[in-house]
């Protein structure tokens, strides 16, 4: 939450910046954001912000026409959303640009300064970067002094404990569960650790009885990506969905997975009016007093 906070106090400030000043080429800048990463974080974080320059802020300034605001995607695989199939890649990459986002696909993104970042030769002024590329695992992970991957994550064993430590079990994204069927990670999702908490749960009850732990099973129930309003792409394994039925089943589920009916319920017409509205909430900016508390590098 705090993350989602800051960067919506970054976003609204590079319009405010781009409102006030008179230099050209400061302007452009405020008004390019850059999200480094073309996984479904960056995919939705690009649409998003694309829909507000374009409509959420369509008519909230003066000098400045926040539709003409940059969005620029930086993916270093040929396309975006790398484990989706091909197909809904390349109906994510159609459905990006039909919103006016700018794939740089391929390319790393180097030199990142607080004026702009690398791509390849040329160097893009902005004031707004935003990483999507992964993330390092909690310290907790390594604090422990276990074998963890290159990325912090604990290795662990099929029944997720910790190897020579079946007292401690680990999950969600602090764990490195190698899936036997196909020999990769499992990803850092949501579905992943919930999947993995109900079974870590039975296997301490299993324990407290005096039972043998069993062995994790991830079952794979498909994967969808949100774009913006209408724009979405879901893998459903025999089905791959794409547009407004992909974005309709992915409210559906996401709305079905909230706790408690009245929060299913308020979030069901607060996602209404923004459908119908634009309206993607308050244009509040707020202090980072967390970040002003800290002493200077």
């Amino acid at each position: 939450m705090e993350d989602a906070v800051e960067i919506r106090r970054r976003i609204l400030l590079a319009f405010e910046y781009a409102e006030k000043t008179f230099d050209p080429a400061a302007r452009a800048a405020a008004m390019t954001f850059v999200i480094v990463g073309g996984g479904p974080t960056g995919v939705e974080m690009a649409g998003a912000i694309a829909e507000i320059a374009r409509y959420t802020l369509a008519r909230d300034f003066r000098h400045i026409d926040p539709s003409s605001a940059r969005v620029i995607l930086i993916e270093g695989e040929p396309l975006v959303l790398a484990a989706f199939p091909e197909d809904l890649r390349r109906s994510a990459t159609k459905q990006l640009q039909d919103l006016g986002v700018e794939i740089r696909a391929g390319v790393h993104a180097t030199d990142l300064t607080e004026e702009g970042l690398r791509v390849g030769d040329e160097f893009i002024p902005c004031r707004v970067k935003i990483w999507a590329a992964g993330n390092n695992a909690s310290y907790v992970g390594k604090s422990l002094g276990v074998p963890t991957d290159r990325a912090g994550r604990v290795i662990v064993q099929n029944d997720l404990t910790i190897p020579g430590h079946p007292e401690v079990q680990v999950i969600g994204d602090l764990a490195a569960f190698t899936d036997e069927r196909t020999g990769q990670l499992l990803p850092g999702v949501s579905p992943v650790a919930m999947q993995q908490g109900r079974h870590a749960a039975s296997n301490i009850l299993a324990m407290m009885e005096g039972r043998k732990p069993q062995r994790f099973w991830y079952f794979d129930k498909g994967s969808m990506a949100t774009i913006g309003r209408n724009k979405a792409v879901a893998d459903l394994h025999a089905v791959h969905l794409s547009g407004l039925p992909a974005w309709m089943v992915w409210a559906f589920v996401h709305i079905m997975f909230l706790v408690g009916f009245r929060n299913r319920i308020a979030v069901f017409f607060q996602w209404a009016w923004a459908y119908f509205s634009f309206n993607k909430g308050a244009r509040l900016i707020t202090r980072n007093f967390q970040a002003e508390s800290r002493p200077p590098a």
